[in-house]
C-alpha cells in the first residue's frame, strides 16, 4: 500500500518488485504474437515466389503445425528475461556453448537484425540502461542485461524456429517479415517502458519529457501507435496520503491495465443479459430480505458494506464514512492483485454448491483491504455483482452438470477471478459461442470431465489442462489472445484424445452389437427348444442333452449361419429326430432305435464338438445317451424350460431403472424426440446416486434400435431402448443436451435455477 509505506517513513517510489511485474506483463503482451504472426505473410510471399519455393513452404507448414507452441514458449522467453533481472542466480547459471551447424544461419541472420536495431534504438536503450540500473539498486541485485533488448528478443526468436529445421532462405524470410513487425511495436514499446519507470521515480532525468509525454495518457498513446488500443500504464502515488482504514482511497483513473487488442471497450454490456441480470438482482433482493446469505448483496460478506447496486440511498456504514461503489476498472485491478494467489479458497468453495459466490466476496474484500481501502466504506456495484454472481453461478453449475473429478476442482479454481475479470470488462463471453475464453472452457471440460488418470493419456490431458490454468494466471491482464493461446495449446492434445476416444467408442460399438446378436440367437434357440421340450416326455439323458448341448449348439449355428442356412435346419432336425429315438426307446422297437442311433452319430459328434469336447469326450457323451436309451422302463416326463440366460444390456437397464423394465411408463412425445436422435448427440445423465455424467450416442443398434451411451473417455455407460432413456428423462434424470457445449448446458441449467428460486418466492 503505498500511502501506508510513506506514512512509515519507507522510499515514496513504487515498490520496485510491483514495477518490474509491470514491465514484464507489458512486453509479454505487446510481444507475445510471435512467431505465429510471421507465418502468413511469408507464406504469401512464398506462394508469389512459384514452384521453386516448395521446399520453404514444406518447411513453414512443419512451423505452422507447431505454431501455438512455439508462441507459448516465445512468451515465456520474454517474460523469463525479467526472471532472470530479478533473480541474479538465474543469471549466472547460464551456460555458454557452441552453436549447432543446422541453425548457424539462424544466429547470423538474428545478430544483423540485432546490430541494426541496437543502432535505431541507440538513444533509447541508453535511457533504458539508466533506469534499470536504478531499478536493480531499488531490488536490492547486482545491475543485469535489458529484458527486451535487441539482442535478447533476436535470440528469443532463434530459439523458437531452431527446433523446426528452418533452411537458410525461409529463415531470412522469417526475420526480414520479424524486422517490419517488430520496429512498430519497438517504437512504441521502449517509450511505454522509459514512461512507466519515470513515473515510478527511476531515472527520471534519463529521457527527455518529450520522448515520454505521449506515453503518460492512454488517448496519446493511440494516437502514437495507432496498433494498440491502448498501452499499459502504471498508477501514479496519490498526492494525498490516506489515513489507516479511514475514507476510501479512489484508485488512479489509469488502471494496471489496459484491454489490448482483442479487448472490447471495458463494462461493455449484452443487451441479451439483461432478462438474467434482472433475475439475479429480483434474487438478492429477495434473499436480502429473508436474511439468507445465498446470492445475497456486499452485506451478507465479512468485510464489505452493503452494494448501493440494491438501489437502496446508502449514505454511510458502520465506520462512519460515506459509501463508494468500485467501477469497473476498480474492481478488475482489485481481482488482478489477487489473481496469483493460491485457490484454495474457490477450490474447497467449489465443493459445496452455492458457496463460491460468498468465497468471492470475502476475496474481493481482503483485496481492497490490501490496496488501503476499508472495505466497510466500499461496495460492488450493481454491474460488480452481477459478474460475481454470473461467475459464481456458471463454475458452480459447470460442476453439476458434469462429471468433474477432485483433481479438477482445483484447475477451475485458479480461474475463478480471471474469468470474473473478462465478465467485469465484457460479458459477452455469455452469449458469443467462439469467445476465447467461453472456448477454453470447453476445452477444458472436455479434458477433464470422467477423467480419472487411469491411463498415461489421460493423465497426460489432466497435466496439460493444469498448465494451461496456470499460464492464464500467470499471464492473463486485459488481452484475450491469452485464452486463445491457451486454448490453442489444450486442443492439440485434445484432438489426440478425440482419435483415441473415436477408437474407443468403434470398439464399445462392436461389443455391444455382438451381444445383441447373442441375445437374439439365445431368444430363437429357447423358442426351438421350448417347442420340442412341450411335445413329448423324455428320458432323463435325452432332456439334459437338449437343455444343454443341444441348445448351445443351436446358439453358435445361428451366429455362424443364419436362420435360414442349411446347417440350422439340421440342427433343429437333430433334436427332433433325438426324440424320435427317445420314443422307439419306450416302445422297446430296438431294430428302430438302432438305426435312428447310427444316422445321429456324426450329428451327435459335431454337436458336442461345439461345445468344446474333444473327440474322447464325445464319444462319452454318446455312450451316455446310448446308456440312457437301453432301458424302456426309465421314467419320462415332460421336462421344463431352463431359465434364459440374461442378456448383459438388460441387467444394465435394471441397475438404472429402480422399478425395472417390465413396465415402463413414459411419455411418448419424449420418447418420439430421443427416437429422432442421431449419433453423437449429446445427452446428461444422472446415475442412481444423482452424480451427473454427459453421455454421447456412440451407435444405434440396427437389431433392437437400442442407443449405446458413452461417456468422454468413449466408455460404455449404458445401452437402452427409446423407451426406457423416456422413463429415465420422466424422473428428470436425463436431459437432452444434442448440439450444447458444456458452457452452454451450465447457462442453461443456470438460467433454470434462477427462475425456479425467483418463483418459489
Amino acid at each position: 500500500m503505498i500511502g501506508s509505506s510513506q506514512e512509515f517513513g519507507l522510499d515514496p517510489r513504487l515498490e520496485p518488485a510491483r514495477v518490474l511485474e509491470a514491465l514484464k506483463r507489458l512486453s509479454v503482451e505487446r510481444l507475445g504474437a510471435f512467431p505465429g504472426v510471421l507465418y502468413a505473410p511469408a507464406e504469401r510471399d512464398l506462394a508469389e515466389a512459384g514452384p521453386d519455393s516448395y521446399p520453404e513452404l514444406a518447411g513453414l507448414g512443419v512451423l505452422r503445425a507447431r505454431g501455438a507452441t512455439d508462441t507459448m514458449n516465445f512468451r515465456q522467453q520474454v517474460a523469463q528475461g525479467f526472471e532472470e533481472f530479478r533473480n541474479p542466480f538465474i543469471r549466472s547459471g547460464m551456460a555458454l556453448g557452441l552453436i549447432d551447424e543446422a541453425v548457424i544461419d539462424l544466429h547470423l541472420a538474428g545478430q544483423r537484425l540485432s546490430e541494426i536495431l541496437e543502432q535505431r534504438y541507440e538513444r533509447q536503450l541508453q535511457s533504458l540502461r539508466v533506469q534499470f540500473d536504478e531499478l536493480a539498486v531499488g531490488m536490492r541485485v547486482p545491475a543485469g542485461p535489458n529484458p527486451v533488448s535487441p539482442g535478447r528478443l533476436c535470440s528469443t526468436l532463434v530459439a523458437a524456429l531452431a527446433p523446426g529445421g528452418v533452411s537458410e532462405g525461409l529463415g531470412r524470410l522469417l526475420f526480414r517479415h520479424y524486422q517490419s513487425q517488430l520496429v512498430p511495436l519497438l517504437d512504441a514499446l521502449y517509450p511505454n517502458l522509459g514512461a512507466i519507470l519515470n513515473r515510478a521515480g527511476y531515472g527520471t532525468s534519463a529521457w527527455m519529457p518529450a520522448s515520454i509525454a505521449g506515453f503518460s495518457a492512454a488517448d496519446e498513446a493511440r494516437e502514437t501507435h495507432p496498433s494498440a488500443e491502448a498501452t499499459p500504464v502504471l498508477p501514479a502515488a496519490p498526492a494525498v496520503q490516506p489515513q489507516w482504514y479511514g475514507a476510501p482511497v479512489p484508485l488512479s483513473p489509469e488502471p494496471l491495465a489496459r484491454p489490448m487488442p482483442g479487448m472490447r471497450t471495458p463494462a461493455v454490456h449484452s443487451t441479451e443479459l439483461e432478462p438474467l441480470r434482472e433475475q439475479l438482482r429480483l434474487w438478492r433482493m429477495e434473499r436480502r430480505s429473508e436474511g439468507a446469505r445465498a446470492l445475497s448483496p456486499a452485506s451478507s460478506y465479512p468485510g464489505m458494506a452493503p452494494s448501493q447496486g440494491s438501489r437502496q440511498a446508502l449514505s454511510t456504514s458502520g465506520m462512519g464514512g460515506p459509501v463508494r461503489e468500485f467501477d469497473s476498472r476498480e474492481l478488475s485491478s482489485i481481482a488482478s492483485v489477487l489473481q496469483a494467489d493460491p485457490p484454495d479458497v474457490f477450490a474447497r468453495a467449489l465443493v459445496t454448491s452455492g458457496r463460491l459466490a460468498d468465497a468471492m466476496r470475502s476475496y474481493l474484500a481482503e483485496g481492497a483491504r490490501r490496496l488501503g481501502m476499508h472495505p466497510e466504506n466500499t461496495a460492488l456495484s450493481a454491474d460488480g455483482e452481477d459478474a460475481v454472481d454470473m461467475v459464481a453461478l456458471l463454475f458452480e453449475s459447470l460442476f453439476r452438470t458434469h462429471a468433474l473429478q477432485d483433481r479438477a476442482r482445483r484447475v477451475y479454481a485458479r480461474l475463478v477471478l480471471p474469468y470474473l475479470k473478462v465478465a467485469i470488462n465484457d460479458d459477452s463471453m455469455f452469449v458469443e459461442r467462439m469467445h476465447p475464453a467461453r472456448r477454453l472452457l470447453d476445452a477444458l471440460t472436455e479434458a477433464c470431465e470422467d477423467n480419472t488418470g487411469a491411463t498415461p493419456q489421460d493423465r497426460e490431458l489432466l497435466e496439460r489442462a493444469s498448465a494451461v490454468s496456470q499460464r492464464v494466471v500467470a499471464e492473463f491482464n486485459e488481452d484475450l489472445s491469452v485464452f486463445e493461446m491457451a486454448h490453442a495449446e489444450l486442443e492439440e492434445l485434445l484432438s489426440q484424445q478425440r482419435r483415441r476416444v473415436e477408437l474407443q467408442e468403434q470398439r464399445a460399438a462392436k461389443a455391444s452389437f455382438g451381444r445383441e446378436r447373442l441375445a437374439q440367437a439365445r431368444a430363437a434357440a429357447d423358442a426351438v427348444l421350448q417347442r420340442r421340450l412341450s411335445l413329448v416326455p423324455l428320458t432323463q439323458a435325452i432332456g439334459d442333452f437338449l437343455t444343454t448341448p443341444w441348445r448351445h449348439h443351436l446358439v453358435q449355428t445361428l451366429l455362424r449361419d443364419g436362420e435360414e442356412s442349411t446347417r440350422f435346419r439340421d440342427a433343429v432336425r437333430m433334436g427332433d429326430e433325438l426324440a424320435i429315438a427317445d420314443v422307439f426307446a419306450a416302445h422297446a422297437d430296438g431294430a428302430g432305435l438302432v438305426r435312428q442311433l447310427l444316422a445321429l452319430e456324426a450329428p451327435l459328434t459335431e454337436c458336442l464338438a461345439s461345445s468344446g469336447l474333444d473327440a474322447t469326450a464325445a464319444s462319452h457323451g454318446l455312450a451316455g445317451i446310448v446308456r440312457g436309451l437301453s432301458d424302456p422302463d426309465a421314467p419320462r416326463r415332460l421336462r421344463p424350460m431352463p431359465a434364459p440366460v440374461r442378456d448383459e444390456p438388460e441387467q444394465e437397464s435394471r441397475l438404472w431403472l429402480a422399478g425395472g423394465t417390465d413396465t415402463l411408463r413414459h411419455d411418448p412425445r419424449i420418447a418420439a424426440e430421443l427416437r429422432a436422435l442421431e449419433v453423437g448427440s449429446w445427452l446428461r445423465l444422472n446415475d442412481a446416486q444423482g452424480e451427473p455424467i454427459s453421455v454421447k450416442v456412440a451407435w444405434i443398434s440396427p437389431l433392437t434400435s437400442r442407443l449405446l451411451l458413452v461417456n468422454r473417455r468413449g466408455m460404455r455407460v449404458l445401452a437402452a431402448s427409446v423407451e426406457e432413456l423416456a422413463v429415465l428423462s420422466g424422473e428428470g434424470r436425463l436431459v437432452i443436451d444434442a448440439g450444447r457445449s458444456p458452457f452452454e448446458a451450465a447457462m442453461r441449467e443456470l438460467q433454470e435455477q434462477l427462475k425456479i428460486a425467483v418463483g418459489q418466492h
